[in-house]
């Protein structure tokens, strides 16, 4: 709601899901951003299922005073990979509520998670609106890069394909 409405909702109150869109311009090219916001319940597991082959990027969101939303990230993380059939998906980790004082999973743990899984890590404050945007405009560059390096790889498949030389 912050970036699309530059407002924050105290009592939030987890949806099957939230729809939102906005154009904006990163890095100088107009994109849409067709946000789809799930709810992290369980009960909701098989819909994520759903929402997320229609995905093209995601930002695995966990809170900063929460360790088993941290923990939870792995699970989420395989169930996107499973589910997308794929073991290379745009991704960005981000750990919410960096106003808060009541931290309990170090900024330092989060980074080593994100390196591991190859891809970006950004704190944010949904309240403050402090690395929200950061956090949009990095999953839209991650998911330009891969449809780059999509592309390129059909290109060079095409180019091996088509030498066919028969003696």
């Amino acid at each position: 709601i912050q970036l699309i409405q530059n407002h924050f909702e105290s009592e939030y109150d987890p949806t099957i899901e939230d729809s939102y869109r906005r154009q904006v311009v990163i890095d100088g090219e107009t994109c849409l951003l067709d946000i789809l916001d799930t709810a992290g319940q369980e009960e909701y597991s098989a819909m994520r299922d759903q929402y997320m082959r229609t995905g093209e990027g995601f930002l695995c969101v966990f809170a900063i005073n929460n360790t088993k939303s941290f923990e939870d990230v792995h699970l989420y993380r395989e169930q996107i990979y499973r589910v997308k059939d794929s073991d290379r998906v745009p991704m960005v980790l981000v750990g919410n509520k960096s106003d808060l004082s009541t931290r309990t999973v170090e900024t330092r743990l989060a980074q080593e998670l994100a390196r591991s899984y190859s891809v970006p890590f950004v704190e944010t404050s949904a309240k403050t609106r402090q690395g929200v945007e950061e956090a949009f405009y990095s999953l839209v560059r991650e998911i330009r890069r891969y449809k780059e390096s999509k592309r390129n790889n059909k290109k060079s498949k095409k180019n091996t394909q088509r030498r066919c030389i028969i003696l």
